[in-house]
C-alpha cells in the first residue's frame, strides 16, 4: 500500500501598504506550490456513455500541478475568522456543471443557505450524490431533460460530490459561513481581501495532500503574503 507523507513550509512577508477598502481592511495573498517531481497526468478511464463522456480525454483533477509547480484547488481559509464579514462578497450566483461527465468547477465555494444550481450539460442521465456529516445528503437523479436542479446547504463543511452513474466523477462543494476563503488557481495563487487587522490562523487544505494551519498578522490597509509548499513522497 502506498502512503502519502505531507510536509509544508510557509514564508510570511509584510509588503508595502496598498489602497485600503472602505472598511480599512487588509489583504492576504500568496502562492501554493508542489515540491518535487511533477506528478504524471492520470487519464480517467471512461467506462460508460463513451459517446458523450469520452468525446475528449479527461484527467484526474484531484492533484493538479502547473508548469511552475503551482498547486491548484487548494482551499485557503481563515480558521479564526472575524465576525461581521459579508457573505455577499463571495458572489450572488453559484453553479456546479456536469460537462463531458466531469464536475466544473472541481472545487466550488458556496455560502450557507444560498441556492446552488446543478446543471446537466450532457444530455444523458446523471445522479448527484453528496457525502457529508453536517448537511443532509443530497441524492437526486438528473435525467437528460432535467437541465437544472437547485439545492442549499445549511452548515459549513467540505461536501464530497459524486455521480452514481459515472463513478469517476468527483468534486467538492465547500460550504462556508464567512467570506474569508479562497481557492488557488492554476498557478497556485490566491487572494483574500477585506480582512480587519489582526492575527489569524490560516488553513491550507488539499483533498489529497491534507491540511495545515499557520499564523499570520494582517495590518489595516496593508498586504500580507503567505506562501505554502506541499511535498509528497511515497513510502
Amino acid at each position: 500500500m502506498r502512503r502519502l507523507k505531507v510536509a509544508i513550509a510557509v514564508i510570511t512577508v509584510i509588503l508595502i501598504p496598498f489602497r485600503a477598502s472602505a472598511q480599512g481592511g487588509g489583504s492576504l495573498s500568496g502562492s501554493v506550490t508542489y515540491e518535487g517531481a511533477l506528478p504524471a497526468k492520470q487519464e480517467l478511464e471512461i467506462s460508460k456513455d463513451r459517446m458523450v463522456c469520452g468525446a475528449k480525454a479527461h484527467y484526474d483533477e484531484r492533484l493538479l500541478v502547473g508548469e511552475e509547480s503551482g498547486l491548484q484547488n487548494v482551499v485557503v481559509t481563515i480558521a479564526n475568522a472575524p465576525a461581521g464579514g459579508d457573505l455577499k462578497s463571495l458572489g450572488s450566483e453559484f453553479s456546479l456543471h456536469q460537462t463531458g461527465c466531469v464536475f466544473k468547477p472541481h472545487v466550488l465555494v458556496v455560502p450557507v443557505n444560498v441556492e446552488v444550481s446543478i446543471f446537466n450539460d450532457d444530455g444523458i442521465l446523471h445522479n448527484i450524490h453528496t457525502q457529508s456529516e453536517k448537511n443532509k445528503p443530497f441524492n437526486v437523479s438528473q435525467a437528460k431533460y432535467r437541465k437544472r436542479i437547485k439545492t442549499t446547504f445549511k452548515a459549513s463543511e467540505r461536501v464530497l460530490v459524486k455521480c452514481d452513474v459515472h463513478g469517476w466523477m468527483s468534486g467538492y462543494v465547500v460550504v462556508v459561513d464567512h467570506p474569508y476563503h479562497a481557492i488557488t488557481d492554476r498557478n497556485g495563487s490566491y487572494t483574500i481581501t477585506g480582512l480587519p487587522a489582526g492575527t489569524y490562523q490560516v488553513e491550507f487544505w488539499h483533498e489529497k495532500l491534507g491540511r495545515v494551519q499557520q499564523e499570520i498578522s494582517v495590518e489595516a490597509g496593508a498586504s500580507s503574503v503567505l506562501d505554502a509548499v506541499f511535498s509528497a513522497a511515497e513510502s
